[in-house]
This record gives structure tokens, sequence and C-alpha cells, in this order.
């Protein structure tokens, strides 16, 4: 009987100090007796010598591929590049610096053999992370379930895998601003997650900076859901009715305090609360446009500068 074929993606920025290891973890956990592997490194525009070491692992080893993109992208486009060029009956995402363990795939394996289209991983806080990050991350997944149509489980990562049908319908997705954990929860089919521990980075140094967090939360916000257009609107209906008790003061200074021009600070105060509520209101809506203004002159979302992928050329 022929053996499936799994594809395991790993974008890579700058990790040329985890390119080698990654590879061995895996090589030494998959189960080769029962599928074939198809590995595919999607350099993002590295700096350092990623895609030199990617190369000559591709030359010595059969299954090894790459993905030399331009120039950087980010890390979702440099990972739906993977998704789309993968010829796999299933495909496994994870990124390159060991922090998701090649350990778990196995288990990835086990439930899409049950059944299962979508099998996402769900990490589970370490003793080591700091303070400040954990929080930011719970802060992360809860602002963008609260403010969005799809609700993410915290800890949700892009530790997964999915179907080929579900590759198939994802590879059509043309979205300028990418959010796949909550694109890969919108299609729906049959999901299930698995925890796990992450392990610690092996080299280099995390690329999810806390301003990249917001960026990425605020793009899964407003590509999932108009929600926000509505949360503005609310807000100023109740403000505007909120206003009007201010109303009575006004009539009161005037026909009997006698001092009703003292009332200038409040006035100055008001007007500028107002009008930075205006200005919030504005810029909701000036994201919505913008993101109408990219996605309609249909740029690629990755140009792919050299590859080994022949599925790709």
């Amino acid at each position: 009987m022929k053996k499936k074929l799994v594809s395991i993606v790993l974008p890579a920025f700058n990790e040329s100090g985890n390119i080698e290891m990654i590879r061995e973890r895996i090589n030494s956990c998959f189960p080769f007796n029962l599928y074939n592997l198809e590995l595919i490194f999607i350099d993002d525009g590295s700096t350092d010598d990623t895609i030199a070491k990617i190369r000559v692992l591709s030359e010595s080893n059969n299954g090894v591929y790459y993905i030399e993109l331009s120039r950087n992208f980010g890390h979702q486009y440099a990972l739906k590049a993977g998704l789309d060029s993968a010829n796999g009956d299933c495909i496994i995402s994870m990124d390159c610096d060991l922090q998701h363990p090649p350990e778990i795939i196995s288990k990835l394996l086990n439930k899409w053999e049950e059944g299962y289209d979508v099998v996402y991983t769900r990490r589970e806080e370490s003793e080591n992370l700091s303070y400040l990050k954990r929080k930011t991350s719970n802060g992360f997944y809860s602002f963008v379930s609260w403010l969005s149509d799809i609700k993410i489980e915290r800890g949700t990562s892009d530790f997964r895998l999915i179907d080929r049908r579900v590759a198939d319908i994802f590879a059509r997705f043309k979205e300028s601003d990418l959010f796949i954990r909550g694109l890969i929860k919108w299609v729906g089919f049959k999901q299930i997650a698995i925890d796990y521990h992450p392990d610690e980075r092996h080299s280099g140094s995390s690329k999810y900076t806390f301003r990249k967090m917001v960026k990425l939360a605020f793009n899964g916000i407003t590509s999932l859901s108009t929600r926000p257009l509505y949360v503005a609107v609310y807000l100023g209906f109740i403000l505007s009715l909120l206003s009007f008790l201010y109303l009575p003061y006004v009539i009161w200074s005037y026909y009997y305090s006698g001092h009703y021009a003292y009332g200038w600070g409040s006035v100055i105060l008001t007007v500028a609360f107002f009008s930075g509520l205006q200005l919030c209101v504005l810029g909701i809506i000036g994201i919505y446009i913008g993101k109408m203004f990219m996605q309609v002159k249909d740029r690629p979302l990755y140009i792919v500068k050299s590859t080994n992928l022949k599925a790709s050329e």
C-alpha cells in the first residue's frame, strides 16, 4: 500500500543556528515506516546565512526543499507560501526555533487518521515565561476573541496539521492582511486541539515583539469581523445620550449662577474628549478603507525568488 505524503512547512527568518537541528529532531521522531516526508523551508528574506544552510541541507538530503522569498514579507505570508506549495496529503506547519516540539507530530497524525481535518495546538504556559509576556499573550487572545466573530482559544499557535482539502481551499485565499489562525478556524471542518508544552528556543531570539503582536491582533480583528465598526457606532450613540446630562448644568449656570463664563474649562474638556472620540472612529473606518485599498491592487502576497520545488516552478 502506497504511503501517504506528509509535508512539513517551516518559515525561517534569521534561523541559521536552528536549520540543521530542526531537521535532525524531525527525522528522529517522524514515523517513516508509515508516511513519506516532504520538508519545506521558507526563507523569509533572512539577512544571515539561513538560505545557504538550507540549500546545503537540500542538496545532501532527499525530501528537503526550500522556497526563498524576494524579501521579508512577514511570518504569515511565508507560512502561506509554504502551505500553497506543499504537495502532501496533509500539511504540518511549525516554527524553526524548536519551541514547537517535533515529538508532537505523531499525535497530530494520529488525530488526522481518526478523521479530523484540522489538528491545532494550544501552548501551555511555560514557568520560565516572564509575567509581562504571559499577560500580553493572554490579552492578545482575549482581545481578538472579544472583537472578532471567531473565538481563538488561548495559546493557539501556528503549529497545526491541516488536511489536503483544507489546504486546497486555503490556497484560494488572497487576503492582503493574513491572520492564519483565525482563517483556519473560520473554514470549519472537523477540528480538534492538542495541548503541548513549548521547548526552549535552541538558537537566536524571538521575532514576535510586542509591537508585532499588537499589529497581528489588529490584523486578525479587522480581517475576521466588522464588529469594531459597530462598537464605534454604539459608543458614539451612548456618549451622545450622556451629553444631554450636561444640559441641566448649562441651564443652571446661565440663569442662576451668574458665572456662566467660568465654565470654559469644562467646555474645552468636553470638546477635546469628543474630538478624540471622533478621531478614533474615523481611524477605525480608515483601517477598513485602507484594507480595501490594498486589496483592490491585487498584488501578490509574496514573491518567490528561488525554489527547488518542482510544483512551484
